[in-house]
């Protein structure tokens, strides 16, 4: 397993086989600090999220995981992370480091259709 750090943003290469994971990694600083950080079994299974709904104050951004399934007329959010301004901007290079790297691999990602996000998840339709 691979680990790497891209602007305060730690990656894993590939998906943990354990049961529970234990990652030790090494922060250089001014002074040398260990963090451990360990992942569940029930987290390293991840979620599965086709949308994304991400909003924002002065203080924090705020993602929301959903699966959006064809037909459904409900969906519920997974997941939410909260960051901070400084450790949105440092995903979204983490983010775009990555895209780049997968794509220097795998070839340009295509994106065949254009999202539309269903604001009303199954409600009545708004009229103005």
């Amino acid at each position: 397993m691979e680990i790497s750090n891209n602007l305060g943003i730690w990656q894993l290469a590939n998906k943990p086989e354990d049961v529970y994971l234990t990652i030790k990694l090494t922060i250089m600083s001014e002074q040398q600090n260990q963090i451990n950080i360990e992942i569940s079994e029930e987290v390293a299974e991840g979620q599965y999220a086709n949308l994304a709904i991400i909003t924002h104050s002065y203080a924090e951004f705020v993602v929301d995981f959903v699966s959006v399934m064809p037909g459904t007329p409900k969906s519920k959010v997974k997941s939410r992370i909260i960051l901070t301004p400084q450790h949105a901007k440092r995903l979204l290079n983490a983010l775009a480091d990555n895209i780049n790297k997968f794509e220097d691999i795998n070839g340009a990602i295509k994106d065949f259709e254009e999202v539309q996000i269903p604001f009303q998840f199954g409600g009545p339709q708004a009229q103005a």
